[in-house]
């Protein structure tokens, strides 16, 4: 199983970005995907997460700003940034959410997978 995350870059306080994770070796419409982030000095964080069933998550930072969303026939997952403020700047992963990592995700992932990062700056 691969994910690959890609879409990062500098945007601009109130600019927009969207990050895209190509999943192989693995069914997306069967799983469910997490977006994550990580900036320097803090902690991993959940940001949000597009179940199997279609469900979505977000956490209260991003909900109204991101949407997450899904091309079942590309095997991709889509985070569209809106509305970005420089506290989003981190390194953005794509992965399975297990057990304890993205507590409010309507769906919990029986096994571990991370792509490599993808980094956001918002500064203008």
């Amino acid at each position: 199983v691969q994910l690959q995350a890609s879409g990062g870059g500098l945007a601009q306080p109130g600019g927009s970005l969207t990050l895209s994770c190509v999943v192989s070796g693995m069914v997306l419409k069967y799983n469910v995907i997490g977006w994550f982030r990580q900036a320097p000095g803090k902690e991993r964080e959940g940001v949000s997460c597009i179940s199997s069933g279609n469900d979505t998550y977000y956490t209260n930072s991003v909900r109204g700003r991101f949407t997450v969303s899904r091309d079942i026939n590309k095997n991709t997952v889509y985070l569209q940034m809106n509305s970005l403020k420089p506290e989003d700047t981190a390194e953005y992963y794509c992965a399975t959410p297990t057990v304890g990592t993205m507590p409010h995700c309507p769906e919990v992932a029986s096994n571990d997978y991370w792509g490599q990062g993808t980094q956001v700056t918002v500064s203008s």
